[in-house]
C-alpha cells in the first residue's frame, strides 16, 4: 500500500471507531450494524478503487506505454463512437458517391473496433480483485441487513457515503500540502 492509502487507512480507522462510540451510545444495535456494514463496505470499496488505478499507472509507466495527446482516449471512443464532436471539418463534396462515402465510413468503423483482449487490457483496473472483492461485500452486507430485518436504509446510506466524503476531504488536504 502506498503512503496515502495506508494514511487515509488511518483516518477511516479512526471516524469508524469514533462513529461507533458515538452510535452504540445513542442509538440501539440495528443502527450499528447498519453503520458498521455501510461504512466499512463504501472504505473498502474506495480503498479498492485507488489501489487497483494506482496499479494500473504503475505498470503503464514501468512499460513506457503512455497515451499521446492526439490519440483519441477509450472515454472519447465510447461517447463519440461515430466522431460527431472531432475538430476535423467534414467537407460535404457534391459529387461525391453515396455507397462509396458509406463503404468507407462502415470501413472506418470496422477499423475502430476493438478485440476481447484489448477491452481487457484497458479496463484491468475495473476488473481488479480489490475493487470486485469490495463490491461483493457490499452486496452482501446489504442483503444480510435486510434478510434478517435490520436494514435502516437511512443510516445505511448516510453509512456508505461517510467514507467517500473522509477521501476527498483528505485528498484535497493533502494536495494543499
Amino acid at each position: 500500500m502506498t503512503n496515502i492509502n495506508l494514511t487515509i487507512s488511518k483516518y477511516l480507522v479512526v471516524i469508524n471507531l469514533l462513529l461507533s462510540v458515538v452510535v452504540l451510545f445513542l442509538y440501539d444495535i440495528t443502527i450499528f450494524y447498519n453503520l458498521q456494514i455501510g461504512f466499512i463496505s463504501s472504505s473498502l470499496v474506495m480503498l479498492g478503487s485507488m489501489m487497483s488505478y494506482a496499479k494500473m499507472v504503475n505498470t503503464r509507466v514501468e512499460h513506457n506505454i503512455i497515451t499521446v495527446d492526439e490519440d483519441k482516449d477509450v472515454i472519447d471512443l465510447v461517447e463519440d463512437p461515430y466522431h460527431l464532436y472531432d475538430d476535423e471539418e467534414i467537407i460535404n463534396d457534391e459529387n461525391a458517391d453515396l455507397v462509396e462515402t458509406i463503404k468507407e465510413e462502415r470501413a472506418n468503423l470496422k477499423a475502430n473496433k476493438r478485440s476481447l483482449s484489448q477491452t481487457l487490457k484497458e479496463s484491468r483496473a475495473f476488473l481488479s480483485f480489490y475493487r470486485l472483492g469490495a463490491y461483493l461485500l457490499l452486496i452482501l452486507g446489504f442483503l444480510y441487513l435486510n434478510r434478517h430485518q435490520m436494514l435502516d436504509i437511512t443510516t445505511y446510506l448516510l453509512a456508505l457515503g461517510i467514507a467517500p466524503l473522509t477521501i476527498v476531504v483528505l485528498l484535497t488536504f493533502f494536495s494543499k500540502k
